[in-house]
């Protein structure tokens, strides 16, 4: 045998071994004919593979496009997320035991996986907890300067993470379950190259370049897309009508708590403003035109507002991909968006330094 032919030899069974997963599992106390199926989590729900235990043993091998976000579920009550490309993989452990504590070993993306969840999803929760908190008690400070905290405790461990692990589509997923933290497109864009071709060649690799394709679309420093909506009076009313004004886009609605609480603090800032070449464009995505004009009324919001009444329809939320709301972009003078979702004080400073010393 010459050297080429030993090569060959003992690289092809890498490569077949590597065409496929093969998942091998070990339970304790896994009763015999257990059904287990593997699901594409980010592709449908049908199986891309299954097979039943025995001794508490079961092997299951399906061939992936890719690494992909899976779903792995052992009879009808243990189910969890793993992250498996084509590769040989053992998971061990107990029934008394949940599923998500079972140990995944020869998988260096299931690895990245479980470290995302450790790091990650506690920081998640915790911007939950203060975001319920900041809708009920919005002019916190302190809870304004604890969610600012966590939002930067986030961004740096985005890029701690995609740094330790850029061949990994696993930083795809950290990227994209991050992407609404920041506006800022070069950021993004920046994290992105950062990862390599394997990591982006993903199902997730693609939804992230989906997404910054997205992000780039209003971004901030681009020209706000311009509309044309009925205000109360029933007149059309677009945005290239306040060219020459710093303008906020509002999109709001009578039935949203956060924003009738947030109406408060802007009221004060549009009497603060309004003599400056500021003012306010409110979007309304209410459904009802009494309790639209009520709210008007009753919020004292005397600027310019705009609806169709087609509630979460609304033309103009739809133009400008509105998924929630209280929602804001601030526009100025030349029709860029300057700034996105400033509230309360961290409006009143941007107007301040924008307008104060005109």
């Amino acid at each position: 045998m010459n050297k080429i032919s030993l090569l060959l030899a003992l690289v092809l069974p890498l490569c077949t071994m590597a065409q496929k997963l093969t998942l091998t599992g070990s339970v304790e106390g896994l009763p015999d004919n257990t059904p287990v199926v593997l699901i594409d989590l980010e592709n449908g729900s049908s199986p891309l593979g299954e097979t039943r235990s025995k001794a508490g043993n079961f092997v299951l091998s399906t061939k992936l496009e890719a690494a992909t976000l899976l779903g792995l579920m052992v009879a009808d009550t243990m189910k969890t997320a793993v992250f498996l490309g084509n590769e040989n993989v053992k998971v061990s452990g107990s029934v008394k035991t949940k599923i998500d504590d079972w140990k995944f070993t020869g998988s260096k993306t299931q690895d990245a996986f479980t470290e995302f969840q450790d790091q990650f999803i506690p920081k998640f929760e915790k911007i939950d907890q203060l975001g319920m908190q900041l809708q009920s008690n919005t002019a916190n400070p302190g809870l304004n300067n604890a969610m600012k905290a966590q939002i930067d405790d986030i961004q740096n461990s985005v890029d701690k993470f995609i740094s330790k692990h850029p061949s990994s589509p696993v930083s795809a997923m950290v990227i994209l379950s991050t992407i609404g933290f920041t506006e800022d497109v070069s950021v993004l864009e920046k994290r992105a190259k950062v990862l390599t071709g394997e990591a982006m060649s993903s199902a997730i690799g693609g939804q992230l370049k989906k997404a910054l394709v997205d992000a780039r679309f209003n971004a901030v420093g681009s020209i706000a897309t311009d509309f044309s909506q009925k205000d109360t009076s029933g007149r059309e009313v677009s945005l290239a009508q306040f060219r020459g004004k710093y303008v906020l886009v509002d999109f709001w609605a009578s039935w949203c708590g956060p924003c009738r609480r947030e109406n408060v603090n802007l009221v004060k800032t549009f009497k603060k403003y309004k003599d400056k070449n500021f003012t306010v464009l409110g979007v309304s995505l209410d459904e009802e035109a009494d309790r639209w004009l009520a709210a008007i009324k009753k919020d004292e919001l005397t600027w310019t507002q705009v609806s169709d009444l087609k509630g979460w329809e609304n033309e103009v939320a739809q133009k400008y991909r509105i998924t929630a709301i209280p929602r804001n972009l601030l526009v100025g003078p030349d029709g860029k968006i300057l700034a996105k979702d400033l509230r309360g004080e961290d409006l009143d400073q941007k107007l301040a330094a924008l307008l104060d010393k005109k």
